[in-house]
């Protein structure tokens, strides 16, 4: 007969099994994190690949732990809501590059408490993925790619002290478009600018809108607007038959060739956002309690190449901060 003191331990002997076991268990599962890109060009693939750099530094490493499902939506908002239609039935999380993405996953996601980790929004607010005081909406954080306007006017007066009119191409269905164009055109009296844009539908639009704004500016600056710098070649061939030159929004702009660029490091950018989505994979935080976070740093590219067309020189108050991407 089994004593009682023998059942005991006989009963702390199986739990502890139990308890390796179910650790075993959770240390070799593999999570399936759906990536959805809005749109193909350097600044989100850059996103892409930070995140995945982000999240094998927690040790979330594709192959061992992870699978990743990446889809690009070709900058094709209606593809973006099949996508998330798709990942919502089979991903642990989404990760989302670009507001059109971030906004298809959270509205299908939230219903199956599958948490999304945006990055490159740059508007969380306006677009309504968080409060005005910060909160979340729902199971989704990460990280805004919010442009340093200032910084960009500030460059563009120093490298074209004669300037007076500056024009914005613009997708009017890009909530991320509006709420930057808003930030151009009230700060950029300070810097004795006049901000001129135009609004188009889709890429095909590009061409037309460009000959009604080019004659009316001294030169061109980007938005972190997906479907403008998807038809960068065409802005930039466009542009050079005008005379006008092009500022970017970041330095993949900038190695295509446009003169100059205040921007973000999309890399550390996806990086940040990888590192957050890791704490909600490792049970430390739920993404409804993490705040977005915002780079802040902004960086100076230029292609001296790209300014000598247009005559631009590099004045010494920048060169000493200057990087030049073809000299990398």
């Amino acid at each position: 007969m089994m004593t009682m003191k023998k059942f005991v331990a006989l009963l702390v002997t199986l739990m502890m099994v139990f308890s390796f076991a179910s650790l075993s268990l959770a240390e070799t599962q593999t999570l399936t994190i759906g990536i959805i890109q809005f749109a193909e060009h350097g600044s989100l693939d850059n996103c892409r690949q930070g995140f995945i750099e982000g999240l094998a530094e927690e040790g979330f490493i594709e192959g061992e732990n992870v699978v990743f499902d990446i889809q690009n939506a070709q900058a094709d908002t209606a593809i973006c809501a099949q996508i998330a239609d798709s990942m919502a039935g089979k991903a642990d999380m989404i990760c989302t590059i670009a507001t059109p993405a971030a906004m298809a996953a959270f509205n299908v996601a939230q219903d199956k408490n599958i948490p999304v980790i945006y990055t490159a929004v740059s508007d969380p607010v306006g677009c309504q993925l968080a409060g005005a005081d910060g909160t979340n909406p729902g199971q989704i954080t990460g990280t805004s790619d919010a442009l340093p306007v200032e910084a960009q006017l500030k460059m563009i007066r120093a490298l074209m002290p004669e300037a007076t009119r500056i024009g914005i191409l613009h997708t009017t269905s890009e909530t991320n478009s509006d709420s930057t164009l808003a930030e151009y055109r009230r700060i950029a009296p300070d810097y004795g600018f006049e901000i001129i844009d135009k609004g188009i539908s889709a890429g095909a639009d590009i061409p037309m809108a460009l000959d009604a704004l080019l004659p009316q500016v001294d030169c061109t600056t980007n938005l972190t607007d997906n479907t403008v710098v998807s038809y960068l070649a065409v802005v930039l061939e466009k542009s050079q038959e005008a005379g006008k030159p092009v500022f970017g929004s970041e330095i993949e702009q900038v190695k295509l060739g446009c003169a100059a660029a205040e921007g973000i490091e999309y890399l550390e950018l996806g990086r940040q956002t990888g590192r957050m989505a890791a704490k909600v994979l490792k049970g430390e935080a739920q993404a409804q309690d993490i705040p977005f976070e915002i780079i802040t740093n902004s960086y100076l590219y230029v292609n001296k190449d790209a300014m000598a067309q247009y005559g631009i020189e590099l004045p010494a108050e920048l060169a000493e901060r200057a990087i030049d991407v073809m000299a990398e």
